[in-house]
């Protein structure tokens, strides 16, 4: 009995066998390579996870040597630092970070045209939404300064964060004020106005400038006649 279980197990195992050479001649190309690919996104996805960590890590160092040479002030230095930053890590958040940084170092030292080919790439580079907002505001006041009212108008048109809309209202209010446009300035002001929250500070600046143009924010409208009263 005991041979000829042992026979019969053996010959289930040889079946067995069998089946899984003919499944594997089959199927185990394309199992192998499903196998490549699992392994591969898992080996890809934890060298990017390691890649984006060292990407920062080396950016930030990058950052803080950009700030240096803000603080010594060589313009030639500075486009240099941020070029580097640029190439080396154009999607990084310091990277448009530093841009903004540099920007405002070129405006404050009068260099307008490369504050504004700073926030220009930001604007078109960057990918975070709040930092090319603040780019888009920023860039908007220089070509204001340079009276390019209608391409800082443009500016404003799209890429802009909804937490900035506001800002944005209040300074397309602003340019068409300079045109003499008056009603588009009521317009964007009032806009400004209900997007800013009552207890914002800025809020009190727009009601300013509505006060300014007529208009009174504050006041509670007038209600509707009633039919009777009408009669």
């Amino acid at each position: 009995p005991n041979i000829f279980m042992a026979n019969h197990l053996d010959l289930e195992e040889q079946e067995q066998l069998e089946e899984l050479k003919h499944f594997w001649k089959k199927n185990g190309n394309w199992i192998s390579w499903l196998l490549i690919i699992v392994l591969g996104s898992l080996a890809a996805w934890n060298g990017y996870q390691w890649w984006q960590k060292n990407q920062g890590m080396q950016s930030s160092a990058m950052l803080d040597e950009v700030e240096k040479v803000l603080q010594a002030g060589d313009a030639q230095k500075i486009d240099r630092a941020f070029s580097d930053m640029r190439e080396r890590f154009p999607s990084a958040y310091t990277t448009q970070q530093a841009g903004l940084l540099i920007a405002k170092n070129h405006y404050d030292a009068g260099r307008t045209d490369q504050s504004k080919a700073a926030l220009k790439w930001l604007v078109d580079n960057g990918s975070d939404e709040g930092l090319v907002s603040i780019a888009r505001l920023r860039m908007s006041a220089v070509l204001v300064d340079a009276k390019a009212y209608d391409e800082a108008l443009k500016v404003l048109e799209a890429g802009i964060a909804e937490e900035f809309a506001a800002l944005a209202s209040d300074r397309r209010g602003d340019i068409y004020m300079l045109q003499d446009k008056k009603a588009d300035a009521r317009t964007q002001y009032q806009s400004a106005y209900k997007a800013l929250g009552e207890q914002s500070d800025y809020r009190r600046l727009v009601t300013f400038k509505l006060n300014a143009l007529g208009v009174n924010p504050e006041a509670t409208p007038a209600a509707p006649a009633s039919t009777e009263a009408a009669k």
